[in-house]
């Protein structure tokens, strides 16, 4: 008996510890696993590892690495990294300022024009689908995204095609992409490394599971694995894949870190968007840039960057991630917002595209609404609210993770930490792009903005070769080649409205709608070029043969003009007030 019960209550006991002790002070962990000419791969879930890339550039600064980085978005503090000289090369489907709206950074348009730094762009899916293939050991994983884009041409070293004998059409093929580090950040991790990072979760774990040297963890708290095994269902990483574990509390500011499950003892914090417009404000001159990356990365440790961000400051971003923070955000606003002033010319504009793509949806049936940031992702909200109000249903799907949401007032980002709670299921890049957006049994219509279209719909976001470098295509591709139709959303220039992009971001076969702020062009009766079927009023009563000839003169095409041209009217009142309610500060709609 005492045999029996010695072997119940010993050996058979589940420790409260388990596993390898890989806790380590970050700079140790840094110093011990990172070495120049590695490839790293910078993991995005809502999170990103930035206290791991400012201790990776205190420690390279002016050391000229070369390291290769691959990230879904290379952003915010990563300026530091391309102006210090820490990287070669950058693989990413973002390459720019994401917040307060998307647009290019001139660090890093500097380097692409001087050739200092290589820039492989891709899609948000292809790239994940990359480390995917990798992580399972596959030489290739197949997709929809990059077909008939420039990136295709410039990528084929990494990408190819075949054609698919049931039926017909051509099959990218990605190939596996395997990194020699991963750095990631999640919310906790016991010291063998199994870590919990909290949903949605981008393109998450894959790329810790495919490099070579394993991951290098910062999270939140480290905690017991007693305690991890009470939240395994948020257990995404296994320890298995860590090299080290680091506590760094605020380890992803300036972004954040969600708690949305609720795991005791530790708490979320929001997006820093005040910190993230500094750094893109001080990237348009040197030595301001210079300054301030000695201010905030080179002359500070961890510790005291947290110091200088003030405990005030920490404890109201942790509130800004609490689910209703958006009520005491929004007060100040509504006085303004009841006092109705006339619409201006972007919510004309996302007012129509919304209206259309109302539409869009119950004419055609779809049941999912995949938008990017901005004009379109206002527009997919104001969509929704509309076919809600009709007795319909749509399901709101952000690229990350999110799906079936509901806007919160008050913040118009697409990934508003507000917006988590209100999701029906929260998952990742493959999942939602991969699957729910250009699946097999797919009912989704997207929508997204361009730096540039022609006449067929064919969307550049990239560069015009040999002058500038944009933002890069974000899922933008993914959505034009996956989704069942696409709409894009633009303010109308001549320079933007072209005969032929230079360069094609996102193919334009699937993109059967255009809205700018002065007209709504779509594809008729099976033909691939746009037509002006309607012009957004600007006065009352509307001048038509006036907008029409307006819109023909910014447009760089012999443009086709339907036979009965429809007038959009303003938006009502309800539209009109939601839409100041998502945007009160006007980020999007006093853009114009």
């Amino acid at each position: 008996m005492d045999f029996i019960r010695k072997i119940i209550d010993h050996d058979l006991a589940i420790p409260g510890y388990e596993g390898q002790n890989k806790v380590s002070p970050l700079k140790d962990a840094v110093a011990d696993l990172v070495v120049p000419g590695m490839t790293i791969h910078a993991g995005v879930t809502h999170s990103r590892p930035y206290a791991t890339i400012h201790e990776i550039i205190r420690r390279f600064w002016g050391k000229d690495p070369g390291f290769f980085v691959v990230s879904l978005g290379f952003a915010y503090s990563c300026v530091a990294m391309v102006r210090g000289g820490l990287v070669s090369r950058i693989a990413s489907s973002f390459i720019g300022d994401p917040y307060p709206t998307p647009g290019p950074n001139p660090v890093f348009q500097r380097a692409f024009l001087q050739g200092s730094v290589t820039f492989e762009n891709w899609s948000i899916l292809s790239l994940t689908l990359r480390l995917m293939a990798a992580a399972q050991g596959l030489p290739f994983l197949p997709t929809h995204s990059i077909v008939g884009s420039t990136m295709a041409e410039h990528n084929a070293d990494y990408f190819s095609t075949v054609e698919d004998e049931m039926s017909g059409r051509e099959v990218g093929l990605v190939k596996a992409l395997t990194p020699d580090l991963c750095i990631i950040h999640g919310l906790a991790a016991d010291q063998h490394g199994n870590t919990i990072l909290t949903p949605p979760l981008g393109d998450g774990f894959y790329g810790a599971m495919a490099a070579r040297h394993g991951a290098l963890v910062t999270v939140e708290k480290v905690v017991t694995t007693e305690f991890l095994r009470r939240h395994s269902h948020l257990v995404k990483l296994p320890g298995r894949f860590v090299r080290a574990v680091c506590e760094v509390p605020f380890g992803a500011h300036p972004s954040g870190v969600s708690n949305n499950q609720g795991v005791p003892g530790i708490y979320g914090y929001a997006d820093d968007y005040d910190f993230i417009e500094e750094v893109r404000n001080v990237s348009r001159d040197n030595a301001a840039l210079d300054q301030w990356i000695d201010d905030w990365i080179l002359s500070v440790d961890q510790g005291e960057y947290l110091a200088k961000l003030g405990a005030q400051r920490r404890l109201i971003l942790r509130g800004k991630a609490a689910p209703v923070s958006w009520v005491a955000e929004i007060e100040p606003h509504i006085p303004e917002i009841e006092s109705a002033p006339p619409p201006n010319a972007a919510e004309r504009l996302v007012a129509a595209a919304g209206r259309k793509l109302a539409d869009i949806v119950e004419e055609r049936d779809y049941d999912t609404l995949l938008a990017g940031v901005g004009f379109s992702n206002l527009a997919a909200w104001l969509a929704a609210k509309k076919i809600r109000a009709s007795g319909g249903h749509v399901d709101l799907m952000a690229e990350i993770g999110f799906y079936g949401y509901h806007p919160r007032p008050a913040d118009p980002f697409i990934f508003n930490y507000r917006n988590i709670p209100t999701c029906a299921m929260l998952s990742d890049v493959y999942h939602i792009m991969g699957l729910l957006m250009a699946g097999a049994n797919n009912r989704c219509v997207g929508a997204f903005g361009a730096a540039q279209i022609d006449k067929h719909g064919n969307v550049n976001s990239t560069m015009i070769p040999g002058k500038t470098f944009f933002v890069g295509s974000g899922g933008a591709n993914d959505v034009a080649c996956g989704a069942q139709e696409s709409m894009v959303t633009m303010i109308q220039e001549k320079d933007r409205m072209v005969e032929k992009v230079p360069y094609i971001t996102s193919p334009g076969s699937r993109i059967r709608t255009l809205v700018t702020n002065m007209a709504v062009y779509e594809k008729l009766d099976g033909d691939d070029e746009f037509t002006l079927t309607a012009v957004i009023s600007e006065t009352d009563p509307p001048d038509l043969s006036s907008q029409v000839r307006s819109a023909k003169a910014l447009c760089g095409w012999d443009l086709k003009v339907a036979r009965n041209v429809a007038i959009v009217p303003p938006p009502d009142p309800s539209d009109l007030a939601a839409l100041r309610l998502w945007d009160p500060k006007g980020q999007f709609l006093k853009k114009m």
